[in-house]
């Protein structure tokens, strides 16, 4: 390990701990200035020095959060999205624990604002010093100060784009100064030689053609001579994007991960999703509450239509949305004439249908109401599938739901898609909405699941409204 790792990575932690330190003094001084006193009066009594103690011990508390989070892995390859991401992770669980403390007592704590405007200011100002350090710590790399050295292995095509990207990323910390393109017989009699001489500080393997004798001999010479040894996964050329190791019975099990939403990750969404469905329940109702009132007026039936759908993991469940069709025309245990109404639906989809695949899409459909074409237009219609989300049978954003006679004629690549939940929006909904061809709208949901992150999630939640606005601007 580098010391100038080793230092940026001890740094850290303090900087950490001043940064949420005077985030709380800031929100303290914030909260008790007269022009903010004028607007809410204080209706209680918060000695600073009172204040600093409690602030004290629930940023080291925090600081443990942190670690949890992964902000304090040791290493010269920081990426500053990611640092972003797991801030705002660790400060919000931070901050919810806090609130959950304070609802168990009251005497600890008593200004929700001082906890909010501490926990919008900690996140500014920890991602602020975290970037003025990657940056210090990326001009000492481009300086060649704290560079490891690196001993590559391999002629393959994982081999030359490594090279490529670590000559041409100095901000990486590393630098290729051998490069050995095949393993011959004099390999393991220059290899002493050459960790010594050119101070090599990792040899990074990118050739899986090599036997286990092979490797097992490269890993003993590096601990010989104190190497670091890593090897690049590559496994019949595919890119692997989530990888997590774990000891069972004192060997180490390599975990291939479909999608990082797993861990925190998973709670991280989830709480999301119910903050976000309550949220917008509370906002739309009055909107709900008007579709309800137009669709019951229009056409005799139930309002909300229950839609048998295909969840996570092939789990079945029933959607729920304002009814737009005629009663007669709608399918589900919940009418009488489904039977009829299935076949034809059958017709009307082998007539009218401009989607090819396994999912259809009904041009100028004759079942739809006059309310319910508005509702669809508008996807009004989609709105009380904010209570599924409740239900935890979806989620704010992910995959869109297909009906089962839909996922019967899924090929075995297409049904990756079932294994998170599907989503009231997502990034085929924002990138075309129904205009997609199934293929792609696939193809827009495997990169979604493989590359999960929360600032995607509130990317695709704030675009959403927009697109939907510009479809009404074009009618």
């Amino acid at each position: 390990m580098k010391r100038v790792e080793l230092f940026f990575g001890g740094l850290l932690v303090p900087l950490d701990y001043l940064m949420l330190l005077l985030a709380g003094w800031l929100a303290y001084i914030i909260r008790f200035d007269e022009s903010v006193v004028g607007l809410k009066g204080v209706i209680y009594e918060l000695p600073l020095a009172d204040y600093m103690r409690v602030l004290a011990a629930s940023s080291l508390g925090l600081l443990v959060i942190f670690a949890w989070n992964g902000l304090y892995d040791i290493t010269g390859t920081r990426r500053i999205v990611d640092e972003l991401r797991r801030i705002f992770v660790a400060c919000s669980t931070g901050v919810m624990i806090v609130i959950v403390l304070v609802f168990f007592d009251r005497t600890l704590f008593s200004s929700r604002f001082i906890i909010l405007l501490t926990w919008v200011l900690s996140i500014a100002l920890i991602a602020t010093m975290r970037f003025v350090v990657i940056q210090i710590e990326r001009a000492l790399f481009r300086q060649g100060i704290g560079v490891r050295r690196v001993l590559l292995i391999g002629k393959n095509r994982t081999a030359d784009t490594l090279a490529e990207a670590i000559n041409t990323n100095p901000e990486f910390g590393m630098s290729v100064v051998e490069r050995v393109a095949q393993i011959d017989q004099n390999f393991f009699s220059k290899l002493p030689k050459v960790l010594d001489l050119k101070h090599i500080d990792e040899v990074l393997l990118a050739d899986p053609t090599l036997t286990r004798l092979h490797i097992s001999t490269i890993i003993e010479l590096c601990k010989i001579h104190h190497t670091d040894f890593k090897y690049a996964a590559d496994i019949f050329d595919a890119q692997i994007s989530h990888v997590a190791s774990r000891p069972l019975a004192g060997i180490p099990i390599v975990e291939l991960r479909r999608t990082p939403l797993q861990g925190w990750g998973n709670i991280y969404k989830r709480l999301l999703d119910v903050v976000g469905a309550l949220l917008a329940l509370i906002i739309l109702g009055p909107i709900m509450l008007l579709a309800a009132v137009a669709v019951r007026l229009e056409s005799p039936g139930p309002v909300i239509y229950r839609n048998r759908r295909v969840g996570q993991n092939g789990k079945l469940f029933n959607t729920l949305k304002f009814r737009s069709m005629h009663q007669q025309y709608c399918i589900g245990d919940q009418f009488t004439n489904s039977d009829a109404a299935l076949q034809y639906e059958q017709q009307l989809i082998e007539q009218k249908s401009i989607k090819s695949g396994p999912v259809y899409k009904i041009k100028d459909d004759p079942r739809v109401t006059k309310v319910g074409a508005f509702l669809r237009r508008t996807s009004i219609d989609e709105l009380p599938q904010f209570f599924n989300v409740l239900l935890n049978h979806m989620s704010l954003v992910g995959p869109r739901p297909h009906q089962p006679r839909e996922v019967n004629q899924y090929e075995d690549h297409q049904r990756t898609v079932l294994s998170m939940k599907p989503g009231i929006t997502g990034l085929a909904q924002i990138s075309g909405r129904s205009d997609l061809e199934f293929e792609e709208e696939v193809r827009l949901d495997k990169y979604y699941m493989e590359n999960w992150n929360s600032v995607l999630d509130l990317y695709i939640l704030f675009k959403t409204p927009m697109v939907l606005l510009r479809r009404r601007q074009a009618w």
